[in-house]
């Protein structure tokens, strides 16, 4: 067995809070450059060029990629082998999040009641944790800062069975017409199929931390994800919702076993700044 003092998680976490508001992934930093390239609409080139700009002011100034640093969301895979010290695990990253985004005069967002808009924790705690249990003694941490423009997006819709591929094809086509040049595109679209309410949205929004290029090992799912991204760009919704053909970057989809009676589909939007880092340790 294992141990892994709380000190390391809370040092790894404020870490991964930072890097991730400052730094643009190298795989959608390359998407946004790869769509610049081939995209036809002047203003679109434009908007795509600002973006591009942003990400290496960002970097090389350490700062944020945008006034909205989010919602500390966290995927956790802690192996079996593996004992956190006390004070614990969700102790630590909650610690890790607050050093993160006090020490780096990160924007805090979050309420402490949803009503009452006085009630802002001031640290950007508490974050969204996901935790799964898999074989060995490690500790994956992935972050992401999820934007309320993007989430605010979401949609989730309990399609009937008789629904099918085509039913869950129509309402995240739909669910990107209806949101317009709200969630800040270019974006990112996670989709969940199956599971119950709450794990269909969970997996919709683990979607958006997969690799740009990769595609679901299912090639039924592998082609709706590149029909959809297709459609999605035939839109002419464009970045920032000013036209073109450039407003989604890419499309994943993840599933989970269901109900016979059931067919849940979720649709969680990152915007072009899809901030999200990963630490194993």
């Amino acid at each position: 067995m294992r141990h892994l003092s709380a000190s390391t998680v809370t040092e790894s976490v404020k870490k991964l809070c930072i890097e991730a508001n400052f730094e643009l992934p190298q795989d959608v930093l390359d998407r946004i450059i790869q769509m610049r390239d081939h995209e036809e609409s002047s203003i679109a080139r434009y908007v795509l060029d600002q973006i591009i700009e942003n990400a290496a002011i960002a970097k090389k100034n350490k700062l944020p990629l945008c006034q909205d640093t989010g919602f500390a969301v966290l995927f956790l895979e802690k192996g079996r082998d593996l004992v956190i010290d006390e004070p614990g695990l969700e102790y630590a990253i909650d610690e890790g999040v607050s050093k993160g985004y006090t020490e780096s005069y990160l924007r805090p967002s979050i309420l402490k009641d949803p009503l009452d808009r006085n009630s802002n924790t001031s640290d950007n705690t508490p974050p969204i944790i996901w935790c799964d249990t898999v074989d060995g003694d490690k500790l994956t941490i992935t972050f992401i800062a999820k934007g309320g423009g993007s989430e605010n997006m979401s949609r989730l819709e309990m399609l009937t069975p008789l629904d099918g591929l085509e039913g869950v094809f129509d309402f995240v086509l739909n669910t990107i017409k209806k949101a317009g040049g709200n969630p800040c595109p270019p974006v990112v679209v996670g989709v969940g199929i199956g599971g119950t309410i709450e794990k269909c949205a969970q997996i919709s929004k683990k979607a958006l931390l997969r690799k740009f290029g990769s595609r679901n090992p299912n090639p039924k799912y592998a082609e709706l994800e590149t029909r959809l991204l297709d459609a999605i760009n035939k839109t002419g919704i464009g970045p920032m919702g000013l036209g073109g053909k450039t407003t989604a970057l890419e499309v994943f989809i993840e599933t989970h076993p269901c109900h016979i009676a059931s067919l849940p589909v979720a649709v969680n939007f990152n915007c072009h700044s899809s901030r999200h880092k990963t630490v194993v340790l």
